[in-house]
């Protein structure tokens, strides 16, 4: 079922893989919701004295989502914009990428890693199954799971989405879950 701001209803029933997955795509599709149809100045928009925007939230969700599922899950390389960066110069340069990018850069550069994300789960699961620890363990050599990186990543999403009401309705007084 898809609810009246086009986002998938998780399932009521389902195996854990499927209900996490589930949970995940539709704190996306909010996220997605969140930011439709902003311009330039809506995606900068800030809340206070808080320096978080929409656009911000887009580039670092796909910097999340690239280096849970691409790097640590898989063990496969960060794609650009992500693998030539000073992180030491700016650690937040996720959050601060969204200053370069017009709305539609925005768009794709969360669309595409999201994409990548998908297959990189897909793949997981299908190979290991939610118990398998990822192929890149942290850098005191433990290694979380496959379940633990789909609950983070729902948790990720759920956290900035708290952040997203807030800022949408600064924006345009749009409001709602």
């Amino acid at each position: 079922m898809i609810d009246e701001h086009g986002r998938p209803e998780p399932p009521l029933a389902a195996d854990e893989a499927t209900m996490l997955l589930g949970y995940l795509d539709f704190h996306r599709a909010t996220l997605e919701w969140k930011t439709r149809g902003l311009d330039p100045a809506g995606l900068a928009t800030t809340v206070g004295r808080s320096t978080m925007t929409l656009g911000g939230m887009l580039a670092h969700l796909a910097y999340v989502e690239d280096s849970w599922s691409t790097w640590r899950l898989r063990g496969e390389p960060l794609p650009q914009p992500w693998t030539d960066v000073d992180w030491d110069t700016d650690v937040d340069f996720d959050w601060h990428l969204s200053r370069t990018l017009r709305p539609a850069q925005l768009r794709t550069l969360w669309d595409d890693s999201v994409a990548r994300s998908r297959a990189a789960i897909d793949a997981a699961l299908a190979e290991d199954g939610l118990d398998a620890p990822v192929r890149r363990p942290w850098a005191d050599g433990q290694a979380p799971t496959v379940r633990w990186v789909l609950v983070h990543l729902v948790e990720e999403y759920a956290r900035h989405n708290g952040h997203a009401d807030l800022l949408r309705e600064q924006v345009d007084g749009q409001v709602g879950e």
